[in-house]
């Protein structure tokens, strides 16, 4: 059941401050009332029940009793000490009373007239002292041990509910897990207003706690099991069936931190708030990529996790300094946050619930995981654990890159995992192998909501960081590395030998062109000649023509002046 359809509540709640479990509950436990946290041995009980009263004190200025029926007070504050709980100074500072009652079975007398009188005295003494709104009684079985009339039992168990009623406190009871009930006893269950389930699991070698609201009077709550967390900052719960398809988007771009990258997308990133999957055999360089994203990320003052799973965080920081980009200094600064961790450490649901509190308390806005082909399980079990973990980021708003190893350097389109269809957006890297030796290309397969190149690209490691070379692409398939480079020295000589063809045909024609023009010229020379020469001889005719005319005519006076 998605708890954001669950519908409001008006039952008063009192927060219990812990991780998770007020969003189950949608608000806490009842105000006013008692509730269960029943489990076997091992699996919480006390730990949530003093994270109840340690979070009133601190975080809500509500005082608070517990009452222990089998550990003394020494022991309880000596054994939360190692989770930060200062108990010993909430009780010097009048905000927590701790009294331990000691029952013994042995002198117990169980009659008509037995009650829980003292108790009830005892218990308003230490209410009243410091005006306490929380109480725990833990175990009721030690303080019902003597019991073996089950009508007795019911009796004094509804007088102890109905009173804790009348004080108006809020109250948690522990329970131990019965045979065929949710308590010893199989009675608390039915008095009780909400009663809490505790289960430690171990499969496969490996533990998983997890977490079941069983009911709850006058509210709804999330109804499914829930892992949640013990380590040394306390308990946390993870929602993880909380998760929905109504997620903000937005149409922000972030830098991959590698520009050639970057420019095989069109928007020249991926969208904020996105998944990305990058997948490829061992060696291939998915840690420093998803280290060249996590530093651009710093780069532009955005926080950053890093969850890794093989390496650790120092190993990660030195071998990024190789190509030059320094993580350390984003650690140092704030910026950068490394949670490693064995997959085997914990549960796959005990891993999600990690990652859960971690996100909740840095506040990342990129996550890179690193890699989540190291999760083992069930395929059905992990593909849901990474199905809850895509979701959690995308959510938040978390723009997140995954890493995964994959068996071989095949093009085939699926993963081990089954993720690639969660994804936004997905990187192959490959290996190819030619000419004796190893070379790195990769390509994209998807973007969502973005146009892509689909040309496959060839990368290398170099100090600088990762810098993509366009690959050759020809008659005998993707060439890379050497081969690429005797192709492209092979192209050279080529064009060098079309070049030198073409001057000098360029030569040859210009001699030509020399050739004949001289030719022209000494033409032009004669015929200049010649033209000279014929009109010199054109003028000679003339003047010749002319004075035989000036003859004519004066001969012509001649003889008219003789006749």
């Amino acid at each position: 059941m998605p708890l954001d359809t669950l519908a409001p509540s008006g039952v008063a709640k009192t927060r219990t401050g812990i991780a998770g479990f007020d969003e189950i509950t949608l608000g806490g436990l009842p105000t006013g009332r008692p509730s269960l946290i029943c489990g076997a041995a091992g699996c919480g009980k006390t730990l949530f029940a003093v994270t109840f009263l340690v979070n009133g004190a601190n975080l809500f200025n509500e005082p608070g009793v517990f009452m222990s029926f089998e550990e003394r007070a020494d022991d309880l504050v000596a054994n939360f000490v190692s989770l930060g709980y200062d108990l010993e100074g909430l009780t010097g500072t009048g905000k927590l009373i701790i009294d331990h009652v000691r029952v013994e079975r042995s002198e117990i007398e169980e009659t008509g007239e037995y009650d829980l009188e003292g108790l009830f005295v005892r218990l308003g003494f230490a209410v009243d002292t410091i005006g306490a709104k929380r109480v725990v009684l833990d175990t009721i079985e030690s303080l019902f041990s003597g019991f073996t009339d089950p009508s007795v039992l019911r009796a004094e168990l509804r007088r102890l509910f109905g009173w804790i009623k009348d004080r108006g406190l809020t109250a948690i009871v522990t329970g131990e897990r019965g045979e065929g009930h949710f308590t010893r006893f199989g009675l608390e269950e039915y008095v009780s207003d909400c009663v809490v389930l505790l289960d430690n699991r171990v499969e496969d070698q490996i533990t998983t706690r997890r977490l079941r609201v069983v009911k709850y009077r006058g509210s709804a709550h999330g109804t499914n099991e829930y892992p949640f967390l013990i380590d040394v900052q306390g308990i946390s719960v993870l929602p993880v069936t909380s998760s929905g398809l109504t997620r903000p988007v937005t149409s922000d771009i972030v830098s991959s931190g590698i520009s050639g990258l970057d420019a095989m997308l069109r928007n020249g990133g991926f969208y904020r708030g996105s998944s990305i999957l990058l997948s490829g055999v061992a060696g291939t360089g998915k840690t420093t990529i998803g280290s060249h994203f996590v530093d651009a990320a710093c780069a532009r003052g955005e926080r950053c996790m890093f969850f890794v799973f093989e390496e650790g965080a120092q190993e990660i920081c030195r071998n990024a300094l190789s190509v030059g980009i320094d993580l350390q200094k984003r650690v140092d600064s704030g910026l950068l946050r490394f949670e490693a961790a064995r997959p085997s450490l914990y549960g796959l649901e005990m891993h999600l619930a990690r990652m859960h509190r971690d996100v909740a308390q840095f506040a990342p806005s990129v996550v890179v995981v690193d890699p989540i082909s190291a999760f083992r399980g069930p395929s059905s079990e992990v593909h849901a654990t990474l199905l809850r973990m895509v979701d959690l980021l995308k959510n938040l708003g978390i723009t997140s890159l995954f890493t995964s190893l994959r068996s071989s350097g095949s093009l085939l389109e699926g993963t081990d995992q089954g993720l690639s269809s969660l994804m936004d957006s997905w990187i192959k890297l490959m290996d190819v192998e030619e000419n004796g030796e190893r070379n790195r290309i990769l390509y994209i397969i998807k973007s969502r909501g973005t146009s892509h190149s689909n040309q496959v690209r060839e990368y290398r490691m170099t100090d600088a960081g990762i810098e993509l070379i366009d690959a050759y692409i020809g008659p005998e398939g993707v060439l890379t590395g050497t081969a690429r480079l005797t192709q492209e020295a092979r192209e050279q000589a080529a064009s060098e030998h079309r070049r030198q063809e073409i001057e000098r045909r360029r030569r040859d024609f210009a001699r030509r062109r020399d050739a004949v023009e001289r030719q022209i010229a000494e033409l032009r020379a004669v015929l200049e000649i010649e033209e000279e020469e014929a009109q010199t001889r054109l003028t000679e005719e003339n003047a010749h023509e002319a004075a035989l005319a000036s003859d004519r005519q004066v001969i012509a006076v001649r003889r008219g002046a003789a006749e």
